[in-house]
């Protein structure tokens, strides 16, 4: 039997999409890739260096993507890779990398400060506690769901 899409999770991906829509238009208004935004906006909001490992644990995107972006952001001098030992990488903007994220990113954190700063504290605490535990439940059960298919019950039928 086909899932019910209710009314609300309708207007839920709708407003997650346009989120995600809108946050491309950004870049692509600052002529970034998406993932360009991601690794500028990490780095930036990390006074300009952060482990490789941690780019990609922050943005959600994937490690192909980021070092895609990396390989790219490097050629134009926005960014350097630091060895530290192993396989672990430093990644840190250069000064023309600083300057490009304090005239894009910085403008992309200062809006979404002035969202939350519109809102009353209560506010932004429910929105934040929702969204956690949505996210978390998300996963808790995308992990029963993958345990059910590897480790089918008795019940199950094959």
């Amino acid at each position: 039997m086909k899932p019910i899409l209710t009314s609300e999770l309708k207007r839920f991906n709708y407003l997650t999409s346009e989120i995600d829509a809108a946050y491309h238009e950004a870049a692509l208004m600052f002529h970034l890739s998406d993932s360009a935004m991601m690794v500028l906006y990490c780095l930036y909001s990390n006074d300009g260096c952060c482990m490789l490992s941690d780019i990609c644990l922050m943005s959600g995107v994937s490690k192909q993507t980021i070092n895609s972006a990396l390989r790219k952001l490097e050629e134009e001098q926005i960014l350097y890779l630091q060895a530290t030992g192993g396989k672990k990488k430093m990644v840190h903007l250069t000064e023309k990398g600083l300057q490009l994220a304090s005239q894009t990113v910085a403008c992309i954190i200062e809006i979404e400060n002035n969202i939350f700063n519109s809102w009353t504290p209560a506010e932004t605490r429910q929105y934040l506690e929702l969204t956690q535990r949505y996210l978390t439940t998300f996963r808790e059960k995308v992990q029963e769901f993958e345990r059910e298919r590897i480790e089918p019950n008795e019940d199950s039928i094959i």
